[in-house]
C-alpha cells in the first residue's frame, strides 16, 4: 500500500464522500452515513441490525461490489475496531464485531475471486474514485439511472476493479488493529479475515 493511499483511508471523513452520487447493489449510497452512524453508536441491538443489513446488502450482491463499497469498507474498519474494544462491556458490540468480521471475510474473498480473473489494473489513488468523471448524476433519477445501466461500458474496466481493489485496501488499512486485537471469543473470525489479507 502507498502511504498516499494509507493516509487517504485513515484521515477520510463521512463527509468527504459524495454518497449520493455513489451506485450500490439497489441503487445509491444516499443513506449510508445514516447507517454508518447507526452502528458507530452501537445504542440499540434492533437499529444496528436494520442498518448493518441495508449497509452490506448494498455493498455487496452475488459476489459483486460496488461504488459505494471501498467507501463504506474504509468506516466500518474503524466501526469493527471500536466495537472489538466495547465487546466486552456492550451486548450490541459484541454482536456487531461478530457480524462486521462475517462480512468482511466474505469482501475479501470477492476480492480474491475478481482478483484470480483477468483485470484492469486499479487507479492508481484510492481517491481517484471520486473523480467528477466516475461519479453519477448531482440529482437521483431512477429511469436515467436504469438507462445508464444498460450502456456497454456502464463501468471502465479499471473502475471497477477498484471497487475490489480498494475494498481490500481499506482493510488492509486498519490490519494491526486486527493483529493486536487479543480477543479469544473472536479469534478464529480474526484469523480468518487475516489469512485473507
Amino acid at each position: 500500500m502507498t502511504e498516499e493511499n494509507r493516509i487517504y483511508i485513515t484521515h477520510l471523513k463521512v463527509t468527504d464522500v459524495p454518497w449520493h452520487r455513489l451506485t450500490t447493489a439497489y441503487g445509491r449510497g444516499t443513506d449510508f452515513p445514516a447507517h454508518l452512524t447507526v452502528l458507530e453508536q452501537m445504542c440499540d441491538l434492533a437499529s444496528v441490525k436494520e442498518s448493518l443489513y441495508e449497509l452490506t446488502t448494498n455493498m455487496e450482491h452475488q459476489g459483486t461490489l460496488w461504488h459505494a463499497t471501498p467507501f463504506g469498507m474504509v468506516f466500518l474498519s474503524r466501526i469493527l475496531e471500536k466495537a472489538l474494544a466495547e465487546s466486552g462491556q456492550n451486548p450490541v458490540a459484541n454482536f456487531l464485531a461478530g457480524e462486521l468480521l462475517d462480512f468482511f471475510a466474505c469482501i475479501l474473498q470477492c476480492f480474491h475471486d475478481g482478483d484470480e480473473m483477468e483485470h484492469a489494473d486499479p487507479l492508481p489513488l484510492f481517491s481517484d474514485l471520486l473523480k467528477e468523471e466516475y461519479l453519477w448524476s448531482e440529482e437521483y433519477d431512477e429511469e436515467e439511472d436504469e438507462m445508464r445501466y444498460e450502456e456497454d461500458e456502464v463501468f471502465p474496466d479499471d473502475l471497477f476493479y477498484s471497487f475490489y481493489y480498494y475494498s481490500w485496501q481499506a482493510v488492509l488499512a486498519y490490519r494491526g488493529g486486527l493483529e493486536r486485537e487479543v480477543s479469544t471469543e473472536f479469534g478464529p473470525k480474526i484469523a480468518a479475515v487475516l489469512a485473507e489479507l
